[in-house]
């Protein structure tokens, strides 16, 4: 798990072009969660060798100066309550202004590491201008262009220091694989837990932030135990306000962050909507075991070709990625929760799977010479040799002579043959080309 950054300011003070140009130095870019969390970013970054996840915390549309602040104020303290560290960005061009100043208050108070960005200090007149933010008494400030990329290298040092280290998970932790249940709130995630074990251990509700923090459970069932964390949902936008959806999110970057299986669950009586699929695609994007659960079908009409139909909605929006289980089941009635929990193992089983070298070119490499990557430019491409990576998550390398020449069809293409020949549902996959 990834110690959380928190980029906090007000609007157009360049925050989003900062949390791109972090993100942008790794070679694989996490997009932003549109729809989720409609103008917050989430994505990682690297320094010195050391990940650490950032989440940029956005603007607001301004309705007058007192609700604005009240709103900024909001967010500030849920990324002081949630974050490692926080970078308070501030516009060396407009100064210091009276919503700086409230920002300031907040974090004058809090023990974490502050750092005090000031932005769009692109030639040395401003340099010299930016020493009046001493004045709002949180110490030294950097100063950075968040267009240019100047300065960032410097705080970017500091803020590696300050950034604690993490616990080490005890051999117990290490053993037990976790499984995460996420989803909106009101879908049913602590009444699935619920259900399973017996008790009515987490309190039923579809308030957004209920649950302060993702509670575990052990379970044992099928010979094999393991952890079921249940969550806080994530709402629609115009659901709530701008700080429980704030919340959500850093509630479930956190929770998917230390998954092993992501079961998300589903209400059937509303469809799969956009917060369920920006869900999804934060689990597979951390490449974690998933499995869908439509929950609530006790309560849909239905005919045979009900859940034919749901399920192939299900995986047209989450194309391409749609080698994964979905299961219909009702947290009230107990319908399939054993079905659903005894997946989620499967596709732990999966995750963890390893393929020996012999038996993995055995197998490809016929396909590969049957169906060769197309020729670029008169130049044919040649595979000789795969294998699987020893690392954490499923990942292959396929050696080539010309490795920049294959395409995404292509890379596509393999991953389909991989799964068509072993057992990876519920599991992202990376394939990498290169140079032999």
């Amino acid at each position: 798990m990834n110690n959380i950054v928190a980029i906090v300011g007000r609007p157009n003070v360049g925050k989003s072009t900062f949390f791109n140009r972090l993100i942008q130095r790794r070679d694989a870019i996490v997009d932003s969660i549109s729809g989720v969390t409609r103008d917050r970013n989430y994505g990682r970054s690297e320094w010195n060798g050391k990940e650490f996840s950032i989440i940029d915390t956005g603007g607001y549309s301004i309705g007058s100066d007192d609700i604005f602040e009240g709103e900024i104020r909001r967010q500030v303290e849920l990324a002081i309550d949630e974050a490692d560290a926080i970078l308070f960005v501030v516009d060396v061009e407009d100064g210091i202004t009276p919503m700086d100043n409230e920002v300031a208050n907040l974090l004058r108070k809090v023990e974490k590491p502050v750092f005090l960005v000031v932005n769009k200090v692109d030639n040395a007149m401003r340099v010299s201008d930016a020493v009046e933010f001493y004045s709002l008494g949180l110490g030294e400030y950097y100063t950075i262009s968040g267009m240019n990329g100047s300065g960032t290298g410097e705080l970017l040092d500091k803020l590696i220091e300050s950034l604690p280290e993490l616990p080490q998970a005890t051999e117990e932790e290490n053993e037990l694989p976790k499984f995460t249940v996420v989803g909106r709130p009101n879908a049913g995630k602590s009444s699935f837990i619920n259900a399973l074990i017996g008790e009515d251990r987490f309190v039923v509700t579809d308030i957004a932030g209920t649950t302060r923090d993702a509670i575990d459970t052990t379970y044992n069932r099928f010979g094999f135990e393991f952890k079921l964390v249940d969550t806080a949902g994530i709402r629609r936008k115009a659901k709530v306000k701008e700080d429980l959806e704030f919340y959500s999110v850093m509630r479930s970057v956190r929770a998917i962050e230390h998954a092993d299986v992501c079961i998300l669950m589903i209400d059937a009586t509303r469809g799969f909507e956009s917060q369920d699929q920006n869900i999804f695609w934060l689990a597979q994007k951390n490449r974690k075991g998933i499995v869908v659960l439509v929950n609530k079908w006790d309560l849909i009409e239905k005919d045979t070709k009900t859940a034919k139909l749901f399920e192939a909605t299900i995986r047209k929006e989450i194309e391409p990625f749609t080698d994964v289980p979905i299961l219909f089941v009702s947290a009230l009635t107990k319908q399939r929760l054993l079905k659903a929990l005894e997946t989620a193992v499967e596709v732990y089983e999966n995750r963890k799977q390893r393929i020996p070298t012999s038996k993995f070119n055995e197998l490809m490499l016929p396909i590969i010479e049957h169906t060769p990557p197309p020729a670029i430019k008169g130049k044919y491409i040649k595979i000789k040799y795969c294998m699987q990576l020893p690392t954490p998550v499923p990942q292959f390398v396929f050696f080539a002579n010309l490795p920049q020449y294959i395409k995404e069809p292509y890379k596509r293409f393999i991953e389909n043959k991989l799964r068509d020949n072993f057992n990876f549902s519920g599991v992202p996959i990376d394939i990498y080309f290169r140079k032999k």
